[in-house]
């Protein structure tokens, strides 16, 4: 692998943005494919913190700075990527249920998301379940990622899925859930595709999934 991929992925890692941001220039300079940055320089590094996250040899807060250094590091990087017509791994209709306004833990999954490689779309907070079915539809969603904290709104997670059931996207779309009260016995009950107990987890889960 090239150094300079090398260099992107470990100042990606010590969350340097500007670093990362002129690394991917020159790499692009020197011809480098944006696949290549995209996937073995940013997605690399994004995947190495994922991984300790998820060993808890780092915490949220490194991983605010490394997700931040990967979103400098893909402004520069995204004409390059659409130029070179580098399709994303899938894109994620992510939110926080009806009812619930918690977004911290929904925010970290989706820099995790994008840093295994999808577009994410960020529904926000209280978000109704034809919302998450309507998002989904406009712009070709694979998955449906919904998060609660509140163990009085987790119920509303049935209601994405029976939307979904209900929708011309049922057999198309997954959904996938999280939040500090679900768990997967809840995720078995209420039919989603899929759980994950944090940020990392949920990548990978993705992944999986789509």
């Amino acid at each position: 692998m090239s150094v300079l991929l090398e260099q992107i992925k470990e100042s990606l890692m010590k969350g340097k943005a500007n670093d990362v941001k002129a690394l991917v220039q020159q790499a692009l300079t020197e011809n480098i494919g944006a696949g290549d940055i995209l996937n073995k320089g940013l997605l690399g590094g994004m995947g190495i913190i994922g991984e300790r996250f998820k060993k808890n040899e780092v915490y949220v807060p490194e991983v605010l700075i490394a997700a931040r250094a990967m979103k400098a590091g893909m402004e520069v990087l995204k004409p390059a990527l659409a130029a070179a017509k580098v399709e994303p791994r899938g894109v994620v209709v992510i939110g926080t249920i009806k009812g619930d306004l918690h977004d911290i833990g929904k925010n970290l999954v989706g820099m995790m998301l994008e840093g295994g490689g999808f577009k994410v779309v960020d529904a926000g907070i209280n978000v109704e379940p034809s919302k998450f079915i309507e998002l989904a539809k406009a712009n070709n969603a694979t998955l449906i990622g919904a998060s609660a904290l509140l163990t009085t709104t987790m119920t509303n997670m049935k209601e994405v899925v029976e939307a979904l059931k209900k929708s011309d996207l049922a057999g198309k779309v997954k959904v996938m859930i999280g939040g500090a009260p679900v768990t997967q016995a809840f995720c078995d009950e209420i039919g989603a595709h899929g759980y994950a107990p944090d940020a990392a987890s949920a990548a990978d889960l993705a992944k999986k999934l789509a």
